[in-house]
């Protein structure tokens, strides 16, 4: 059955507003940012941020370093963090910034690997944390916390300075990497306040180009102190356990151009109260993000589950929505420090409607609790190796809607797409995936796009890429201005798929009308060749179109090449590390074509690595050190390998191993061999590990309530008396980076060495990682790793994915085996 979808672009843009915001970049800044109405700019050329939360005070200081590695090697462009004041200030006057709280020594290095710093300063962060972040004693002084009471007011005021004494010289006018602050978080009709907070930040000495606010839930701002920033979640931890899937989370699976979300923080806030204007911020300010869902927590009640689609196919479609920075919320999870005084997490103790873990705070981010490297992080790295090279020409598009688009929220027959475009060129955006209701095929699917103009008009435009280049579905020249219809048979949209094609893309001189594959990102393959790297999608067969006006020679290794009026067509291509398309271009260039497979598209990697720009494809992590001239691998694989374009003159070299190479299409596959040294197998350092039960569960203690009527963390004396009890005969000396996996089933897990906690989590259908190195050695060995484990009862109060409350979870733990992540520092040959 023929679905055929049409969409028009009008003719011209609307110009942007400049100058109307009193946002100014330091006048020694380089690179000066601005924000017009639609966009941002830096350096006078437009800028599209992708910035990612990674809460220092969460995570080891001696591994912060890595691991922001690990996020710019993702995409990320710039790192965001809360200022978690009670993480700082427990105790009134004793504010501490030593070890994982050094939030400088987090700022600087932020700036030594070039990436960008956001610090949300609060005072109120929420975060799942104790008070949303204020410390108690700060709450025992007001009654009126979150507004210009003197009380509340003048400890804020010192917090604020003890923020600025520890960012000082890190802002823009000295070349520091601040390029925007946050003030407090989801506060929704106080804007006098929010100005207050703002001015006093500026009085302590904090500066900044961009002073943003969070705005969903109808938000009141101060009128143009504060640039807006939005969200979107693909599930929530803190609406009700019998909720269901909320339609909050369901829109951002749709293409629109409503920027707010209500249902962000509603557990805080009351849903009918709406005081701003979305229209008067979206005439006024760009589509910026700050928390697009990078995972989702758990709270006792409620413990959703994401997957890696859910996420990839969220980022997408805000970018397809008209997103001009895709920020994540939480890129990078966690795990919440020991309190000196209490335990630190939001919990019905401290009158918040939601008990969270005491101390885990994973997220199910792309990068874990740990550092582990989730299926996220690939999907999120291939939309950011897009962003990298092609943000520049996407964020002054137009996102443009087609006429038929789904008739509402439970509308899933209508196909979702829509085309960020500037009448010259565009990218087409389909999103084909949603959780928990999955979409149907759509066969038969062709798409006709319109742009306005002629090919005179164009012939002015910057570059190669405002020409003419415009054909019917036979690939004759329109009368009728550009017009694209693609591809040259009807495909099958599957279900689940979601991606972005280009349209009359410019390459190096080559004009790329279209392809039915994603881009990537481009590389120069060390032979005077520009390469544009494609991912296929699964089920659609790649084709490309070519403007024969560019092309004197095309040669494919695979599938057909045919003369369509003005564009030269390549079909029938096979994806993979070998199907590139060599072009020899009219202007005396050479381009390549390359068109991966979706799933080794997926393990893609771009960076300086041994002296050139190169990209790599590698099944584990990669990270781009240059500062230690370096590419790091973190592979489980005994004997990791990977592949690098263009490959260096000489295989790189590792201490202690021996690096094999391997023509792999037209990359060079490196394969990393290293001596076994005896620590693989059963009862080493990976394997299934013995576990043995000590106590059996008894009687799964009683549900009860907390704020709301919601069911609470059941009390700690259970974990003594009722919880199944488990040793795990652990590895001795486990290297770096050694996980342990637990596969078990119950209510709340519990993992202690001795008296101390010191890993939690609730049971959600997900694998319990634990990090053995975060583990205290000595007492390890001495006392051994005790696992608690608490029933859950039939028909408690809690939505656990896949559980219909008829039966009680038990609990047991199914399986417990080590793997390690290990790190291969790679050096130039």
């Amino acid at each position: 059955m023929a679905s055929a979808h049409h969409l028009r672009l009008p003719v011209g843009q609307e110009p942007p507003l400049r100058g109307h915001l009193p946002f100014v970049d330091a006048p020694e800044a380089a690179d000066p940012i601005e924000v017009t109405s639609r966009w941002l700019t830096r350096g006078g050329r437009p800028w599209f941020p992708v910035s990612g939360e990674f809460h220092y005070t969460r995570y080891p200081a001696g591994e912060w370093e890595e691991e922001l590695l690990k996020m710019k090697a993702g995409g990320v462009t710039v790192v965001a963090a809360y200022v978690i004041w009670i993480h700082h200030e427990e105790t009134e006057g004793r504010i501490r910034f030593d070890g994982d709280r050094d939030l400088r020594r987090f700022a600087e290095l932020c700036a030594r690997h070039g990436l960008d710093f956001v610090p949300r300063i609060g005072p109120w962060v929420h975060a799942e944390v104790r008070g949303g972040g204020l410390p108690d004693w700060v709450l025992a002084r007001t009654d009126a916390p979150r507004t210009d009471d003197p009380a509340y007011l003048a400890p804020v005021r010192t917090w604020y300075a003890a923020i600025a004494e520890q960012l000082h010289g890190l802002d823009r006018s000295h070349g520091g990497p601040i390029v925007a602050i946050q003030i407090e978080n989801e506060l929704y009709d106080q804007p006098g306040h929010l100005l207050t907070l703002k001015r006093m930040a500026q009085e302590a000495g904090l500066s900044a180009p961009l002073w943003t606010s969070t705005a969903w839930g109808g938000v009141r701002l101060p009128p143009d102190e504060l640039l807006p920033l939005y969200g979107g979640y693909t599930e929530t931890f803190w609406t009700e356990a019998d909720g269901g899937w909320p339609d909050t989370c369901r829109k951002h699976f749709f293409f629109t151009h409503q920027r707010d979300d209500e249902g962000i923080g509603a557990d805080l806030r009351p849903t009918t109260v709406r005081g701003g204007d979305p229209q008067a911020l979206a005439g006024r300010f760009p589509w910026a993000t700050c928390e697009l869902g990078g995972g989702m927590a758990v709270s006792y009640h409620r413990r959703p589950r994401v997957d890696a689609a859910d996420i990839g196919a969220l980022g997408l479609t805000k970018i397809g929505c008209g997103s001009v920075w895709q920020g994540y919320y939480m890129f990078h999870g966690g795990t919440n420090p020991p309190g000196d005084l209490t335990t630190l997490q939001e919990s019905h103790a401290t009158g918040c409607p939601n008990d969270l873990p005491v101390l885990t705070y994973d997220f199910q981010a792309p990068l874990g609790e740990y550092g582990q490297y989730r299926p996220s992080y690939d999907e999120l790295r291939l939309q950011h190796l897009l962003l990298a090279d092609f943000g520049h020409r996407i964020a002054p598009m137009d996102s443009v809607l087609p006429e038929r688009r789904p008739a509402g929220q439970d509308d899933r027959e209508t196909l979702r797409w829509a085309v960020r475009g500037d009448g010259r060129s565009g990218f087409l955006f389909v999103n084909n995936h949603q959780p928990h209701e999955p979409l149907p095929d759509h066969p038969g699917t062709t798409f006709t796009i319109e742009l306005p103009g002629s090919p005179a008009d164009a012939a002015g435009a910057e570059g190669a890429e405002d020409s003419a280049g415009s054909a019917g579905p036979a690939g004759s020249a329109s009368s009728a201005g550009h017009v694209l219809s693609l591809p040259s048979a009807p495909v099958t949209i599957p279900r689940g798929a979601y991606f972005c094609w280009p349209l009359r893309l410019d390459v190096a001189g080559l004009r790329l009308d279209w392809a039915t594959a994603q881009p990537v990102c481009t590389v120069d393959d060390g032979r005077g060749r520009t390469v544009l790297v494609l991912a296929a999608t699964d089920g659609i067969t790649p084709e490309l179109a070519l403007d024969i006006r560019t092309v004197t020679t095309v040669r494919a290794p695979s599938g057909e090449v045919t003369t369509v009026g003005d564009r030269i067509l390549v079909t029938g291509l096979r994806p993979g590390t070998d199907a590139l398309v060599e072009v020899d271009t009219t202007d005396g260039g050479r381009v390549g074509l390359l068109v991966l497979d979706a799933a080794t598209a997926r393990t893609a990697y771009r960076g300086p690595a041994w002296g050139a720009e190169r990209l790599v494809l590698a099944d584990g992590g990669v990270v781009f050190d240059a500062h230690a001239d370096e590419v790091r691998v973190h592979s489980t694989a005994p004997e990791p390998s990977f592949a690098v374009l263009p490959a260096p003159e000489r295989a790189p070299v590792v201490a202690g191993a021996m690096v094999k190479e391997a023509a792999d299409g037209v990359f060079v596959r490196y394969t990393v061999v290293a001596e076994d040294d005896g620590r693989r197998g059963p009862g080493g350092t990976e394997g299934v590990l013995p576990v043995a039960l000590v106590r059996p569960a008894g009687e799964a203690p009683p549900v009860t309530t907390g704020v709301r009527g919601r069911a609470s963390v059941p009390a700690d004396e259970y974990f003594d008396t009722v919880a199944a009890e488990y040793a795990i005969a652990l590895p001795d000396d486990p290297p770096p980076g050694t996980l342990l996996r637990v596969h078990w089933t119950g209510d709340v897990g519990r993992a202690s060495v001795g008296d101390r906690l010191v890993a939690d989590q609730f049971h959600a259908g997900r694998v319990w990682d634990i990090g053995l190195d975060r583990l205290p050695a000595e007492a390890l060995r001495a006392e051994g790793l005790r696992l608690r484990v608490l029933p859950l009862p039939a028909g408690a109060a809690v939505y656990v994915p896949g559980w219909t409350g008829d039966s009680e979870i038990p609990a047991e733990i199914v399986r417990a085996e080590c793997t390690t992540v290990r790190t291969w520092p790679l050096r130039p040959g």
